[in-house]
C-alpha cells in the first residue's frame, strides 16, 4: 500500500506547537498578573483610612482644653460635662472646610434634641483657638462649644487621628455615658449621618444605661 498524503486535498500543514516552549511565557504572564494584583492591594490599603476608635465599654480619657462658645474662649472639662449627663464628643478635621461646616451646622440645628435627651455636645479639632472662636459663631451658631487640640493629645487619646493625614483629626463621633464609658461611636468621612447616629445612640442609652 502506497503512502497517502492529505496535501493537495484541502488540508494545510500546521506547525507543531511546542508546549514546553509555551509554559515559560504563560508563567511570565501569570506572574505579571499576580504582581499587579498585589500592587493594587497595597495601594488600596495605603489610601483606605484604617479603622481606629475606642470601643464600646472603654473608659473615655478625661481632658481639659481651651474651647470657644459664641466666640468667647473658656476652659472645657470633660469630667465636669459628664457630671451633668451624657456627652457627644465629635472630632473634625478643619474648621471652615465644607464638610466640617456642614457637620457643625447640623449639630447646631439639632442641639435642642440633644438637650431633651440630657446630653451636651463638644467638637474637637487641631485648629487654633482663634480659628475656633470664629467657627463657634459662624458654623456652630453659638449653640455648642468647640475645643482646640493643637498638640493632638486629646485626638490621639481617643484614637481619632487621621491615618492618611496625621495633622488632622478623623471624622469620628462618640457618645460618652455619664459614668465615663464609651456608649457608642461612629466613624465616617461623610458628615451627613453623624447627628442622626448620635441621637439614636442617646435614645438607646436612655432606655438601657451603660454599666
Amino acid at each position: 500500500m502506497g503512502f497517502f498524503s492529505l496535501r493537495g486535498h484541502g488540508f494545510k500543514h500546521r506547525p507543531k506547537i511546542n508546549i514546553h516552549r509555551q509554559e515559560p511565557r504563560m508563567q511570565q504572564k501569570y506572574s505579571l498578573i499576580v504582581s499587579r494584583l498585589a500592587l493594587l492591594a497595597c495601594l488600596t490599603a495605603a489610601i483606605s483610612p484604617a479603622h481606629a476608635a475606642l470601643d464600646v465599654g472603654d473608659a473615655a480619657p478625661t481632658f481639659t482644653a481651651q474651647a470657644a462658645l459664641g466666640g468667647k474662649p473658656f476652659s472645657y472639662s470633660l469630667s465636669e460635662a459628664l457630671a451633668k449627663g451624657p456627652v457627644v464628643l465629635y472630632f473634625f478635621a478643619a474648621a471652615d472646610s465644607d464638610a466640617c461646616s456642614i457637620e457643625a451646622h447640623a449639630f447646631a440645628e439639632a442641639i435642642a434634641q440633644f438637650r431633651q435627651l440630657g446630653a451636651t455636645v463638644i467638637g474637637v479639632s487641631a485648629d487654633d483657638i482663634g480659628t475656633l472662636q470664629r467657627f463657634s459663631v459662624k458654623s456652630c451658631q453659638s449653640r455648642f462649644p468647640v475645643a482646640s487640640d493643637e498638640s493632638r493629645v486629646v485626638i490621639k487619646s481617643f484614637e481619632a487621628l487621621m491615618q492618611t493625614r496625621p495633622d488632622f483629626a478623623n471624622r469620628l463621633s462618640y457618645v460618652i455615658a455619664p459614668n465615663g464609658k464609651i456608649a457608642y461611636f461612629y466613624q465616617n468621612l461623610n458628615p451627613d449621618k453623624h447627628v442622626e447616629r448620635m441621637l439614636a445612640a442617646l435614645k438607646a442609652l436612655a432606655k438601657t444605661p451603660l454599666r
